[in-house]
């Protein structure tokens, strides 16, 4: 049954290409009236200067200026709407997509891949079809990066407690978050890290500061041009000396065009993506949060630098970058420069701020990779409801207990969910025949794990288990650039795990079918020495091996180690696998039978 929320997405995006359609017609007239508004207004002009009349002149260019600033205006926001409904409609077809499990739009974390990692490589944490690709909703490379630590990494217990509280929080308020993913989405087709382009800019060290006089100066020009363009109507010498200042005020911004170029290159095309921090900033800072973390968070945003919220100061810059960028427009920029020295007016004022948010400003970045990373265990919550928070046990030794717990990259139609208890023992060793599910219980419990530790539901109707350093011994592949055989790469990763565990008595270890690269006889030995160390080190956690010699361990060790199985079942030479793990050492194998399928007879 699919959960209710996938018809909350549809609706979403229905009405998002509804009112799509309506802002597209919008933006049509908008754009048919400034055409308008520029024929007939040169018209105007044309006819009152063939009249010569220069105060009719004057009016008409001031009445068209207006007008078309008007529209030019109200053109960008309604291009700023139709932007933020492509994006709220982005948003809920990802969803929708990695319902019916497509790929996720947002990264899935290959860049963070290690295969040295303790854990990521063979529990699938990093890359398609991974851990992270399921969870992931965070479009800036620094939510992506948080999101990675977090799964790399287990929280505290009080930590996961917290992230767990603000997860149902945004879980359940769908609206809130889309917005805040809506204004973020961008960041998906921008190359760069935002925030390292932020740091440049607040490290510039090429501002265009301007001595006493010429900042006073630059405050007074508009006033100057103004008092003379208006005593021409009185007495037409001032035309002379009105036109004098602007012809001094443009070559004074052509003569130092290069070194405001140079400013505005580290802040260039920067306005319309502060805006959308602005406005993800402000979100975070207006919301009413009920979670204790997200308060925190949000309560740093608000304190700002003096009494300005983060996100009105960065609005404030906003502004002044679009301001400046009116430049690049060469009439307008023209006339700007001779009425008011605008470029000046704008680099002096980006100075004045940088010199009061600037370093402060780094810092609320963070948050914002923060939220992110919440909003994607938030998102995660809201599209598996039959998922559930774990409780975290605070015990001497690494525990964990399960009840239904199933994979949670197996889609739930084909998922096979058991129970394990871990009570009489410390060690699992679970055996069974080929293909009948010990790696994917094994990488079922280790995914759960990792999902649990970073603040996540798990894939389970019951889980409870302690913070423990996880690490595990799967995939064992050589390696030809190192000149690393299997069976050394396995030598390696077995040592690793020894260490770990007399190390750290916080380790809980998870090994599938140790040594392949040997033969039978020492992979026999070795296998059986390599449990006995883990014994004898206080080791927790489980074994999967076809050698059912190794069972026999459980005479050696009761009350450490515990015998499971998972094994199939034979009718009428069919075999039948029901994935399902069983307390006692495997009887029944299979590899006779796939060998008699393939046409070998054993």
């Amino acid at each position: 049954m699919r959960p209710p929320i996938i018809d909350k997405y549809h609706r979403n995006v229905a009405e998002a290409e509804a009112q799509l359609r309506t802002v597209g017609r919008s933006i049509t007239v908008n754009a048919m009236l400034r055409l308008m508004v520029i024929v007939a207004g040169g018209a105007g002009v044309f006819m009152a200067a063939q009249l010569t009349e220069v105060w009719a002149v004057l009016l008409l260019f001031i009445a068209i200026t207006i007008c078309f600033a008007g529209l030019v205006w109200r053109q960008s926001k309604l291009e700023a709407k139709r932007t933020g409904l492509q994006d709220l409609l982005s948003v809920n077809r990802n969803e929708l997509d990695l319902y019916e499990s497509k790929p996720n739009k947002y990264p899935d974390g290959g860049i963070y891949a290690n295969a040295q990692h303790r854990y990521s490589a063979d529990l699938d944490v990093f890359g398609p079809s991974s851990l992270y690709a399921l969870v992931n909703r965070c479009a800036t490379p620094g939510g992506n990066a948080v999101l990675a630590e977090w799964l790399s990494a287990p929280a505290g217990g009080d930590t996961i407690a917290a992230r767990q509280e603000i997860a149902k929080e945004l879980a359940a308020d769908v609206s809130w978050h889309q917005q805040f993913q809506v204004r973020l989405w961008f960041n998906l087709h921008h190359a760069e890290d935002f925030r390292k382009q932020f740091a440049r800019f607040v490290d510039n060290q090429e501002p265009l500061r301007g001595n006493t006089f010429t900042r006073q100066y630059v405050k007074m020009c508009p006033w100057l041009m103004g008092t003379a363009v208006g005593l021409t109507f009185f007495m037409p010498v001032f035309l002379v000396i009105a036109a004098c200042l602007a012809a001094i005020h443009l070559l004074t911004a052509m003569a130092l065009a290069g070194k405001v170029n140079r400013i505005a290159a580290h802040v260039s095309k920067a306005g319309q993506l502060l805006s959308a921090f602005a406005e993800a900033f402000a979100l975070i800072e207006e919301k009413k949060w009920q979670s204790g973390l997200g308060q925190a968070l949000s309560s740093t945003l608000c304190a700002g630098n003096g009494s300005k919220s983060v996100s009105l100061a960065l609005k404030e810059l906003a502004v002044l970058i679009d301001r400046l960028d009116y430049r690049l427009y060469m009439i307008i920029g023209a006339l700007l420069n001779m009425v008011a020295l605008w470029d000046f007016r704008q680099v002096f004022a980006i100075s004045d701020w940088r010199e009061r948010h600037g370093k402060t400003m780094l810092q609320a970045f963070d948050v914002v990779g923060q939220i992110e990373a919440l909003g994607s265990l938030g998102a995660l919550t809201r599209n598996y409801p039959h998922w559930v928070f774990p409780g975290i046990s605070d015990t001497p030794r690494p525990f964990i207990e399960a009840k239904s717990i199933a994979h949670p990259l197996i889609s739930a139609a084909n998922a096979v969910r058991n129970d394990y208890h871990m009570e009489d023992h410390r060690v699992a060793l679970i055996t069974g025949s080929n293909m009948a599910g010990k790696s994917t219980f094994l990488r079922t419990v280790g995914s759960n794990a990792v999902l649990a530790f970073c603040g996540a539901p798990v894939c389970a109707a019951y889980m409870r288990l302690s913070v423990f350093h996880l690490v595990t011994y799967m995939r064992i592949a050589d390696s030809l650039n190192e000149s690393t055989s299997t069976f050394k790469a396995e030598l390696n990763r077995i040592q690793l795990v020894l260490n770990t565990v007399k190390s750290r008595a916080d380790t809980f270890f998870l090994i599938d079918e140790m040594l392949r690269g040997t033969n039978s006889v020492d992979k026999y030995l070795g296998s059986k020495a390599v449990i006995q160390q883990l014994i004898t080190d206080g080791g927790v956690g489980m074994v999967a091996t076809h050698d059912l010699q190794l069972a026999k361990l459980s005479d050696e060790h009761p009350g450490v180690l515990a015998n499971y199985h998972f094994d199939i079942q034979v009718k009428d030479g069919e075999m039948i696998f029901d994935y399902k793990i069983k307390p006692g050492e495997c009887t029944i194998f299979n590899a006779s039978l796939l060998l008699k399928r393939i046409g070998i007879n054993v």
